[in-house]
């Protein structure tokens, strides 16, 4: 095996090629995992600051006990398991598209594996989150009525910049009024975004939520100087 890279799963799906990678930039480096679709990377975990916030900020906004919480996207499982990390977090819904993801988790593949997958407050669903969070169906199928107290999104890139063109049609005011409508009064609603701030996306939010607010969160990259940044947005139910 070579020290510095290993591709550890690649498999030909319906949205393209993804594949699971484990690198180093150094031999006595630290192990960097990454999911690439085609060309591009749906997530490192060398850059993971902005999904710990998105779930550190969202429940720092939910009140109460007992939580009950969606997330849009697994990824690496870094949101799944801050919000976790919240002892007040009761159930955790993470809706994936890609089945493989999922997988990798529950065996263990990714070093938050056993944390997620493990996790008897946690239900992995393979699912079109943009679809559910339009649609009349329930996020998690066993409790088709259930409102939530956060739902937390990580799937695009950003508002205008998709992993798949098929969720373009989420970011605006109507969309946005539909998953209002599944959280409990006064639920979260939180959305990561690696771009600039989108002023049309958060006027959506606005007519759905209160107390909207675009959070800026700065991490160092060793590719430049200046920080990188990633944007939370956030909003809550009347």
């Amino acid at each position: 095996m070579n020290p510095m890279f290993e591709e550890l799963a690649w498999e030909q799906t319906p949205i393209g090629e993804l594949a699971l990678r484990r690198r180093r930039l150094s031999p006595d480096g630290d192990d960097i995992w990454e999911i690439k679709l085609n060309d591009g990377y749906l997530m490192s975990s060398q850059f993971v600051d902005g999904e710990i916030a998105l779930a550190d900020l969202a429940l720092a906004m939910t009140q109460g006990e007992n939580l009950d919480v969606v997330v849009g996207g697994l990824g690496l499982g870094y949101t799944a398991e801050a919000a976790l990390r919240d002892t007040r977090v009761a159930k955790l819904t993470v809706v994936e598209l890609i089945p493989q993801v999922i997988q990798w988790h529950r065996d263990y593949l990714l070093p938050l594996g056993p944390i997620v997958a493990d996790d008897p407050r946690c239900i992995l669903r393979r699912g079109d989150f943009f679809a559910l969070a339009a649609g009349p169906d329930a996020f998690d199928p066993a409790s088709p009525d259930q409102l939530h107290d956060a739902i937390l999104i990580d799937i695009d890139h950003s508002t205008t910049h998709f992993i798949d063109e098929a969720s373009a049609g989420f970011y605006s005011a109507q969309a946005i009024a539909a998953i209002t409508a599944k959280l409990k009064p006064n639920g979260v609603f939180a959305l990561w975004s690696t771009d600039a701030a989108d002023t049309d996306f958060v006027a959506a939010l606005m007519q759905s939520l209160v107390d909207v607010r675009v959070e800026r969160v700065e991490f160092a990259t060793p590719y430049r100087e200046r920080p990188a940044f990633n944007l939370i947005y956030l909003g809550r139910k009347p």
